[in-house]
């Protein structure tokens, strides 16, 4: 076997870790790769990996009014999160009589910033706030629910359209306060039952009752249906219907169809939505939701109000609890003679709870 032959095979030998020994008797070498953090040390990493001069790395770091605001959110999520979940855990002590708070009281408290444009007018900032709280009393299914807005006080064209709005162009609602009894019919439709007040002077009771429940149609395609029926003192009886059909289209996407009509006491007619839903997720951090809808109502005749489309981009910017919005829509409202009115939503929100259903 020649030198260079065996200089190669040495080589290659090294590489790979092993010795093959010459002699029974000759002793054995392992060579072990180096460390992944001293590959990565600055001090082995070649200048031009770096966009600054070596000697700089060493230097203390300086800080800017963005490194500031974002230590500053950083704080405030640590300090928050924590007061309010030790709230819902000390809600749930006062209010069951455990030792020990109860896991998973959904308590939350939602702030965040939208900026909306649209066509000639000019983008502006408005701060958002949500909070809930949902306590276990003593008996297992009853809970006390406090929630900052209540669904059946707010238009359902506004309801469809949520995620479009800025906090400016939502309906004004008052808190509410509620002891709701859950229990079930059978061994499938899950029921509640809801008796509350508006936290307002005057006051202003209400009471509703809500069912829903889930097949699955087939292999692919599964149905949930919601029947509510609403009562408030001041703004009479209500009654809304919902169904919706999905499936998975498979590459990750999800596809949901949603039917609901709403009887308006007040103004003694119904009104509707259809909207074609689509949701996947990207990655860990971004998901995509295209959606398409109409709205209608049934005075003076049955007629379309309004065609929406939009598409929400939505990104976790940090851990579980803060997340960034894009959402471009098209609406075509009734009232403009269905003329065209684009605009761009940008949306900050970040999430105060131990226990949340972010998605």
């Amino acid at each position: 076997m020649g030198k260079n032959t065996l200089a190669v095979l040495g080589v290659l030998l090294a590489v790979s870790g092993t010795v093959i020994p010459a002699h029974a008797a000759d002793p054995v070498f392992i060579i072990k790769d180096p460390a992944v953090r001293d590959i990565l040390s600055p001090e082995s990493l070649p200048p031009d990996f770096y966009d600054f001069s070596p000697e700089d790395y060493w230097l203390e770091p300086r800080d800017t009014y963005w490194i500031i605001a974002s230590n500053w959110v950083l704080r405030q999520e640590r300090t928050q999160g924590s007061r309010i979940q030790a709230l819902g855990e000390w809600a749930d002590r006062t209010f069951s009589g455990a030792d020990a708070g109860l896991p998973n009281n959904e308590s939350y408290l939602r702030l965040g910033f939208a900026t909306e444009s649209e066509y000639g007018d000019p983008a502006q900032l408005d701060p958002e706030a949500r909070f809930r709280l949902d306590i276990p009393t003593v008996e297992e299914k009853l809970r006390l629910v406090i929630e900052s807005e209540s669904d059946e006080l707010i238009p359902l064209a506004e309801r469809r359209r949520n995620r479009q709005l800025t906090e400016e162009e939502r309906s004004e609602t008052e808190a509410t306060g509620a002891l709701r009894y859950l229990s079930e019919v059978g061994d499938a439709i899950n029921l509640s039952n809801d008796v509350g007040v508006r936290l307002r002077f005057p006051t202003d009771a209400f009471w509703r009752v809500t069912a829903d429940k889930r097949w699955q149609l087939d292999d692919s395609w599964n149905l949930k249906a919601e029947q509510r029926l609403f009562y408030f003192h001041q703004d009479g009886w209500g009654t809304r219907t919902w169904l919706g059909v999905g499936r998975d289209l498979g590459n990750g996407w999800k596809f949901l169809s949603a039917s609901e009509m709403e009887w308006v006491h007040e103004k003694r007619k119904f009104e509707m939505a259809q909207t074609l839903n689509f949701h996947k997720r990207l990655n860990n951090r971004a998901t995509l939701s295209p959606r398409v809808g109409m709205l209608g109502e049934s005075q003076p005749t049955w007629r379309q109000t309004s065609v929406f489309a939009d598409v929400t981009y939505r990104y976790r910017l940090h851990s579980d609890w803060l997340f960034g919005e894009i959402i471009p829509a098209l609406e075509f409202p009734r009232d403009e003679s269905f003329k065209d009115r684009g605009s761009l939503i940008l949306r900050i929100e970040l999430y105060f709870s131990g226990t949340i259903d972010r998605s």
